[in-house]
């Protein structure tokens, strides 16, 4: 509970709150006035009836006349005292019936009401905070990335402009500060100078004023930035952000690595030293139909499948997993490997249709241009008509139409890629797309983490959740060597080899059955087994890299920590 002194203090810190605690002087010396003159008349006015009153007996009756309170035990016996009282009893019901009640409430107990709320949320971080992740937004990203944060027991701070929506967070239990987000005091109180990484994820023009307000305290705190267009990156950076992120160029290229075709199967979506993770559409390709045993990728290209996406679900990879056509195989080697694994896998195209993509907007032209550098033929079906660049790839019309579909070849087409910024539009249009064309793979955007499953029951093969996608990114990127998020709830991470699996082969290791982790590498002796044969023996004072669930993680560290 805060003192008495600090609530004060907090008040007199708002210069409209000095301003109207001057005002409300200022009422006292003009009703103390008034019952001074009033007093004064009385006592001479009781004079002239001959009666005599002392000077309190005179602020007595003024007070109780003001405040209509009329005991009747001091009263005028000619008329001129009675109009006097009258004229005293309406001074009293204007002064101090009405204005001062308002008065009271607009110029004091509001503002020391907003002063005790003020004075729930922190002003600051205590001195010895450090590590901790700042963030400039409690939005869609900014919600996914805090449960990660939690997830590791990584301290965390908000910045928020209202205080409303700073106690509305507070008490919800989310570590805020009230604060204007260009003032470098802010950040002076909340400790950047020793915080792990800054986030602005503001629009364009206000990410720049936090790059300069944030690099007046600290010259080296990481800052990542979002950007809605290329020519703001620049600009970020002149600010002074570490590295600024188009999230809509992330998103389309996240949504077309999964569509079907092109010059690569393997995508690389995550790298930790010299281990690649990489995703691989399996349709189109002679693996439909075969289990993963019967595949041998290992032996005939040295990657490992360690995991299968199948609409959105991810399970770790077993010897009789059979590989269907909407499976998104998550594999993982050395960048020799890969080319290899491509090598021997990859199928061109072969649909006759272009991919057709749903929605023009920067999503969709950032899909656009990632299926085009992998030289995979398009049509964007967009409504508005100034969204059109070229008739050639651009379909006008509403793609909740079948002859708008139609118009733009999905009937051929291998795939589409649905890219609104409205999640119940990508269901609903999921479901309109599986009507009109049942074997198309459909891609989805998604907005929220929880509109994924949603959509996966709508029939899509796989979504892509925005949120998710940012807070990974700033995650990966939030100078830590030894995990990596390679998508949500899925992670590669790096510990120490346990004393209780020192000299144990992969295989009897059993830590795919007991914890639902699959080791990708070793580190050992300063140098690194990628994906080790099953009698590979775990050394003392080596590292696993393994990648699983955060269930599986945890359960790992369960069983091995400290053992």
């Amino acid at each position: 509970m805060k003192s008495f002194a600090t609530l004060f203090s907090l008040y007199l810190q708002n210069r409209t709150s000095r301003r109207n605690l001057s005002l409300l002087l200022r009422f006292a010396v003009v009703l103390a006035l008034m019952v001074t003159v009033y007093s004064t008349i009385f006592h001479y006015l009781m004079l002239a009836e001959g009666k005599e009153s002392s000077w309190i007996t005179g602020v007595y009756w003024s007070l109780t006349v003001m405040s209509t309170l009329g005991f009747g035990d001091i009263t005028f016996d000619g008329d001129l005292g009675r109009a006097f009282s009258i004229v005293v009893l309406l001074s009293g019901l204007l002064f101090l019936l009405v204005l001062l009640p308002f008065t009271l409430i607009e110029l004091f107990y509001e503002p020391w009401v907003k002063a005790q709320a003020e004075a729930r949320v922190p002003r600051y971080l205590p001195e010895d905070t450090k590590n901790h992740v700042v963030l400039t937004r409690y939005g869609r990203i900014g919600r996914a990335l805090i449960e990660r944060l939690k997830q590791y027991n990584y301290p965390y701070v908000v910045i928020v402009q209202e205080l409303a929506e700073a106690l509305r967070l507070y008490d919800e239990g989310i570590t805020v500060i009230v604060g204007e987000l260009d003032d470098p005091t802010v950040y002076e109180r909340i400790r950047v100078h020793q915080a792990a990484l800054v986030t602005a994820t503001q629009s364009d023009t206000v990410n720049t004023g936090i790059a300069f307000a944030v690099r007046e305290i600290s010259k080296t705190v990481p800052i990542l930035a979002s950007a809605d267009s290329q020519t703001s990156v620049e600009v970020l950076k002149i600010a002074g952000c570490t590295r600024v992120l188009e999230f809509s160029d992330m998103m389309g290229q996240a949504l077309a690595r999964r569509t079907r075709g092109g010059d690569t199967l393997a995508h690389v979506v995550g790298e930790l030293d010299n281990v690649l993770i990489a995703e691989a559409v399996a349709s189109e390709t002679d693996l439909i139909g075969r289990t993963l045993r019967e595949d041998q990728f290992r032996t005939k290209s040295g990657v490992t499948v360690v995991g299968v996406w199948e609409r959105g679900r991810f399970e770790l990879a077993q010897a009789e997993t059979v590989v269907g056509p909407s499976t998104v195989l998550v594999v993982a080697g050395s960048k020799e490997q890969m080319v290899k694994f491509d090598k021997l896998y990859h199928r061109e195209l072969t649909g006759p249709g272009p991919v057709v993509i749903i929605g023009g907007g920067r999503v969709g032209q950032a899909v656009a241009r990632a299926l085009e550098s992998r030289r995979i033929d398009y049509r964007i079906v967009e409504q508005k008509e100034q969204l059109a660049r070229d008739s050639d790839h651009y379909v006008v019309g509403d793609a909740a139409s079948a002859e708008t579909l139609e118009r733009a070849g999905i009937e051929a087409a291998p795939a589409v890629v649905i890219t609104t910024h409205d999640d119940d539009i990508n269901t609903y249009l999921t479901i309109h797309c599986r009507r009109v064309n049942p074997s198309i793979q459909i891609i989805c955007r998604a907005n929220l983490g929880r509109s994924v499953p949603t959509m996966h029951r709508a029939g899509c093969d796989f979504a892509v959740s925005y949120a998710s996608m940012g807070a990974s990114t700033f995650f990966n990127l939030l100078n830590r060597s030894d995990m990596l998020m390679v998508a949500e709830g899925v992670n590669v991470f790096t510990v120490a080899v346990p004393k209780s699996l020192e000299n144990k082969t992969v295989g009897n290791s059993a830590l795919r059955s007991d914890t639902g982790c699959s080791i990708v590498a070793i580190y050992a002796n300063g140098e690194t087994m990628i994906n080790p044969p099953p009698d590979y023996s775990l050394p003392a004072g080596g590292e696993l890299v393994l990648i699983g669930t955060v269930e599986g993680e945890n359960k790992f560290l369960a069983l091995h920590a400290n053992r």
